[in-house]
């Protein structure tokens, strides 16, 4: 483990923010406006300590995530000064395709990759597409601890770093209310989240959710082709854990039932009621319906090789775990709400909000989908990789 020298010694969890339906108008304190807004990025947080050549990136929980980022050690070492604190944001991006109007966006796909245990292929990605630093805030500078000065002090700090690209970069922010509002509503479009707003006057409080967040906010119908059990389950009480949903897709060979993301916040009760109320659309292994179910192939690696999206196929996040499923005749239509599409699935865990019986499975397609408004990250991050 690398041993460091600073003020401020890790490990430090980053502060966290809450969240809330709108964007908070701004107020006058005795010390001025009352929030700092920022854009909220879609990425890896990271807490960067430097202390000479000395670089340990810390993810939010804590773990080393130094390794995987050769790229943005190098940066750090070139941009920031010999001995800071910092927290921030890495993200990738990438050019859109021209279909859909040029510009780059956040690739958080692209970013995932990057958690891979061999060495040679973590190079390989920082080679050919290398991570930005996005910097929002400063915890210590040379010998000083700034984490109890306010939000605004900091800043100040922030600015004279000069973090202008192309691989470290201090986050735009505005006081203005209303120039949030536009950011909210055009940067989605280059793949952010969402809008932070920041107490000007706070000090930085580590694990506390001292900030606001304004994510958006979308309903979709899905078809529910599955479910997960919950760890929980056994074979003489088996408790739900997960619904999968599918939305269908026109291919050359016709339409496919792609797999978008899962239904999981359900309570306990609930969870042992599902599963008795799904059981009349199981699909018994053997039989000419497990034949035909639209992901009776997602063990098959070439079957996620061909562009399907299926549930259960192992990945570097699995870690070896049983993501078998329990599959159920698509049939049946829920309502879910989400806050933003990661390709073509849903970036975060949905929300059941009902059923709808009054909808058929095929009309659950990718076009009820809203489409964000196009923006070019370049106008964010002039000059980062993936942008020109």
């Amino acid at each position: 483990m690398t041993t460091l020298n600073l003020p401020v010694q890790p490990p430090v969890r980053p502060m966290l923010a809450k969240s809330v339906a709108s964007i908070p108008a701004q107020a006058a304190t005795d010390v001025g406006p009352a929030y700092v807004y920022e854009p909220k990025w879609d990425g890896f947080r990271a807490i960067v300590y430097r202390d000479g050549d000395e670089v340990r990136i810390d993810s939010r929980n804590t773990k080393p995530m130094d390794r995987y980022f050769p790229d943005v050690v190098a940066a750090v070492r070139e941009a920031l000064p010999e001995r800071c604190v910092v927290d921030g944001e890495i993200v990738i991006a990438q050019p859109s395709v021209a279909s859909t109007g040029g510009g780059a966006r956040l690739d958080f796909e692209l970013l995932s990759q990057r958690i891979h245990p061999a060495a040679s292929r973590v190079n390989m990605l920082a080679e050919t597409t290398p991570a930005a630093l996005v910097v929002f805030d400063v915890l210590a500078l040379g010998d000083e601890s700034l984490v109890d000065r306010p939000l605004v002090e900091r800043l100040e700090a922030l600015d004279g770093l000069g973090l202008t690209g192309p691989l470290v970069f201090a986050t735009p922010r505005t006081q203005d209310a209303a120039v949030a509002e536009e950011w909210f509503g055009s940067f989605e479009g280059a793949g952010l989240d969402g809008v932070v707003a920041k107490p000007a006057d706070g000090p930085y409080a580590p694990n506390k959710r001292a900030m606001l967040k304004i994510k958006h906010t979308r309903t979709a119908d899905v078809v529910l082709a599955g479910y997960r059990l919950h760890k929980t389950s056994t074979p003489e009480q088996p408790v739900l854990g997960s619904l999968l949903l599918g939305l269908w897709d026109e291919s050359e060979d016709g339409p496919r039932l792609q797999f978008v993301g899962v239904a999981a916040s359900f309570s306990a009760s609930r969870r042992v009621e599902l599963v008795a109320e799904l059981a009349p659309l199981v699909v018994e292994p053997g039989t000419p319906a497990a034949d035909e179910h639209p992901w009776q192939g997602w063990s098959d690696p070439a079957s996620a090789a061909g562009g399907d999206r299926l549930p259960g196929a192992q990945s570097r996040w699995s870690s070896g775990k049983d993501l078998s499923f329990t599959p159920l005749r698509p049939e049946r239509v829920l309502e879910v709400g989400y806050d933003h599409m990661e390709g073509t699935r849903f970036r975060h865990t949905a929300q059941f909000k009902r059923w709808r019986p009054d909808r058929e499975p095929a009309s659950c397609t990718y076009e009820q989908l809203e489409e964000p408004v196009r923006f070019d990250l370049g106008e964010l991050l002039p000059g980062a990789p993936g942008t020109a």
